[in-house]
Order: C-alpha cells, then structure tokens, then sequence
C-alpha cells in the first residue's frame, strides 16, 4: 500500500520487528528549555543559576542551565513507554518551578520571551556559549529562544545518520504541529512559530543536509565548520542530528509546548517515525531527496501558520492543510505507534489539536500585548501551572490588556 504523501508504508509483516530495531531498550528521552520570567513585569529574569542550584538538590544533573541566564533546560532519563515519560516530565516541571518561585521568579513554556528583557541578553558561562558570541556576534543579541527537543535509542550511528534522511520531510510538520511562539518582545509577529524564524538565519540551523553515511554527515559538518558556520564539526545543531554523546537520533525542529500531554504526544510521534525509518534503513532505501530549497520554504510556511493554516508538503510540493497532513502522517507511522502501543494518544492528541485550533490558550491577554487584527480571536485563556500539568481557564472579557509598550496586563491572577 503507498503513502498517499509519496512515502512508502511499512508492510504488515514488519510490525512485530518494530522492538526488535530499536531495542534494547526502544526508549525515548525528552529535553525541555523554559523560560525564567519576572512574575510582576512578565519580563525575562536572569536567575538561572540559582534556580538550578535549587533544582539540583532534587533533579541532580537532569536540571541545567543554558544559552541565555533567563533559561533553564530539563532533561528526563531514558524512558520505555508514555506513560514513564508523562511522570518523569511531571515531576522535572514541578521541581523546577518549585526551585524558581525559591528565587522569585516563575517558569514559562514558551517559545520565544513575550515581553522583552529589561536589558542587553545575559549569556550564561560556558566556553561554547561565549564562542558562539564571538562567531555570531548581533545575530545573537535576541536569541532567547526555548525548544523540545526529542532523543531516540538507535545503537549504531551509521543507522542514525541515514535515518535522519527519512526524517527530513516531516520536520516542517513537527514544526507547525509544536508551534507556540506566536509573540516576541511585545508585539504579534503574525507567525505562529518565531523561534523557528529566529534560527533560520543561522547557516549552521534547521534541517540538516541529506547524508550518503555517517562519514558523509561528518563531512559536511566539517566543511561548515571549516567555513566557521558551524562552531564545531564534532557538534552539529541541525535539526535532526545523531547526539554527538549519547545513542540516540535527537530531533530539534520543536517549540517546547505548556501542555504535558502534548508533549509526551510529540515525542512518540518522533519516536514512531524513528521505527519507520530505521526499518526503511534496514531495507536498504536510502530516502527521499526533497530540494533543499522546498524544505526551508515548507519549514517557513510551518512557521507561519502553525496547526489552523496549510502547509507545503516537502514530498510532493502540494499545498495541503496541516490536519490533512497530520492524519497523513498518522497512516505512515501507525505501524510504529500500534507496537508500541501509543495509537490511541496520538489520535487524542490531534482531536485536542483540532478543537482548540493548536495553541489553545490567548496568550496575548494574558501578557498586554495587542494582537493583530486578523488572528483568530479565542474563546478562553488557558492558565497553565507548569508544575502540576493543570490548566485554569477563565473568560478573557475580564482581562484588559494594554498596548505592547504599556503596562502589563490587569486581572492576572
């Protein structure tokens, strides 16, 4: 049977090796940025140091900080179903936003700062991060940015490299699947998922390039390197990348999303497409090739309209709404997801998607900044608790909300 999107489905006979490929064990690991905000201002705070102090007396090494002071990152351990994953992100938030109320601040997942930092971006102390600075120089002065980010157990790296080919068509999807950045410094950009238009003016970001063999995937990081596009050869940040430390196929193309349910969803949809294209590996097919050229053109129009819009799919060029190509991508990976069990959550998933119209929450009443004129209004406010999972909605006709360079919101809490 053919993939209506151009991708060949698995057979019925390849569903019970799904284990078997990426075992032992066919685990799933998450990473998590979230923002530090002021929870007078809504601003970005520079705290995470003491925050991670915190954390750590409970989370050890599975808390840390990042790019940016006013950040911090979550990492759950390797994990063998949903559920196990669901639990571990629980308690990672709640300890997190427990050691951040601890310093004065709260966390936020959300992709890009809705409200501008109080001053220039302060960048934590790492020897790659203060490299970057001096690479990178004014493309970083706003790059506050917070992703999901998703690892896979593949136990070769050669099989990771030449899965990733077969990845490469579906990031756009994930990206308007994830897309929760639809505000930056005050303002509407009009694009569902800013942080994914903030890193496509890096060379050394977004989809990687397609890989003959891991060798060639080490080629070509180094000649970017060598051209000083990339800081270091052994360290690629595409999008879809073997980890350089650990056995696992990372996918980085995600917004970090405020709801667990959708990310534990997200994440075993990766995790589904990982089986496929390992097995695909294992076939010998060597994967698509789509140009380049249409990829970041999908990745844009991902980016732009998120869940309720269209997008390109980068196998066949057609211009196809996102639930169509979701349900696309559903029929590709059933296979994967009925091994593992996690068929169900996927389809729930979608029908969340479907009902609140992606995002879900009006974030802009709840931070003062003034949307533009042909969003889609919404109904209610979703107010999330990062540290429990739970969400308060409340009727939107009580908060007033100032312009961008006003004060903040009234009727916060």
């Amino acid at each position: 049977m053919a993939d209506p999107n151009g991708v060949g489905l698995l057979p019925a006979a390849a569903v019970p090796k799904m284990r078997a490929l990426l075992a032992p064990p066919s685990t799933i690991g998450v990473e998590e940025e979230f923002l530090l905000l002021d929870p007078e201002t809504r601003a970005p705070a520079s705290a995470a140091e003491g925050v991670v102090a915190r954390a750590a007396t409970t989370l050890a090494d599975l808390v840390s900080g990042e790019f940016a002071r006013a950040q911090v990152e979550v990492k759950t351990p390797p994990c063998s179903d949903a559920s196990r994953l669901r639990d571990e992100l629980v308690r990672l938030r709640a300890a997190t936003a427990a050691a951040a109320r601890g310093e004065g601040v709260r966390i936020c997942a959300t992709g890009t700062p809705v409200i501008a930092a109080p001053g220039p971006l302060v960048v934590g102390a790492h020897p790659r991060y203060r490299a970057g600075l001096s690479q990178y120089r004014t493309m970083l002065d706003d790059f506050l940015v917070c992703a999901l980010h998703v690892h896979v157990h593949v136990p070769d790296r050669e099989t990771a490299a030449l899965a990733g080919n077969h990845l490469r068509p579906w990031l756009p999807l994930l990206v308007a699947l994830s897309a929760n950045s639809p505000f930056h410094h005050g303002a509407d950009t009009g694009y569902a998922d800013w942080r994914a238009m903030i890193r496509s003016r890096f060379p050394c970001l977004g989809p990687p390039p397609y890989a003959e063999s891991f060798t060639h995937h080490e080629e070509l990081a180094a000649a970017m390197a060598d051209t000083e596009a990339m800081l270091r050869s052994d360290m690629p940040f595409w999008d879809v990348r073997p980890n350089p430390s650990l056995p696992t196929l990372e996918v980085r193309a995600m917004d970090v999303n405020a709801d667990v349910e959708d990310t534990v969803a997200l994440a075993i949809v990766v995790r589904a497409l990982i089986a496929i294209a390992v097995d695909k590996v294992r076939r010998g097919d060597p994967g698509p090739r789509p140009a380049s050229e249409v990829l970041r053109a999908a990745y844009w129009r991902a980016a732009r309209d998120g869940w309720s819009g269209c997008g390109v799919d980068a196998l066949s060029g057609q211009i196809l709404s996102v639930a169509a190509q979701a349900q696309r991508m559903v029929e590709h990976i059933r296979p994967a997801l009925d091994e593992f069990g996690d068929t169900r959550l996927v389809h729930a998933y979608l029908e969340r998607m479907a009902a609140r119209g992606g995002l879900g929450f009006d974030l802009s009443s709840m931070m003062g900044v003034r949307p533009r004129r042909n969003c889609r209004s919404r109904s209610s406010i979703a107010r999330w608790d990062c540290g429990s999972g739970r969400r308060r909605r409340r009727d939107p006709r009580r908060s007033r909300s100032r312009s961008p360079s006003g004060a903040r919101a009234r009727s916060r809490r």
